[in-house]
């Protein structure tokens, strides 16, 4: 009789509001993104991405595509996209992105690591040496 329509969720799409004036205690695990205007105790998993609004508070540890921050999260954040501090935004744990950036204003205190996806480090990758050095003229040039 009722037939069960399963639509994808978008993960660009923000599913998941937590107002400003509410408190929330629990783990969140979302498909579609999240923004958080109130005050949050517990960690995020999100397929999408996370907004912290200028009023959010965050005590939890969050992993989520990209995540803008705005308020204050104290814990750990690991983005698999960009990660970025607003002017009014605060990071009091680590983080780990593919991309950051923090607007004049923005605090982090932490350690962070940058993720580039490749396989090969710098350290793996061969030194460039100057093979000689060209003449032209009364000056001299190094040809790599």
């Amino acid at each position: 009789m009722f037939k069960s329509k399963k639509s994808k969720i978008d993960p660009n799409m923000t599913d998941t509001l937590i107002g400003e004036g509410t408190h929330f205690e629990g783990k969140i695990n979302s498909a579609a993104g999240i923004r958080i205007e109130g005050h949050l105790v517990g960690d995020i998993v999100c397929e999408g991405d996370v907004t912290i609004g200028e009023h959010g508070r965050a005590d939890s540890n969050i992993r989520a595509r990209h995540v803008i921050l705005a308020g204050q999260v104290k814990g750990n954040i690991t983005a698999s996209g960009k990660l970025t501090i607003m002017a009014t935004g605060k990071l009091y744990g680590n983080l780990t992105a593919h991309e950051l950036s923090i607007e004049s204003g923005g605090v982090f205190q932490g350690t962070s690591r940058m993720e580039t996806g490749n396989a090969s480090s710098a350290e793996e990758q061969p030194i460039k040496h100057a093979k000689e050095t060209e003449h032209i003229g009364d000056e001299k040039l190094k040809t790599w």
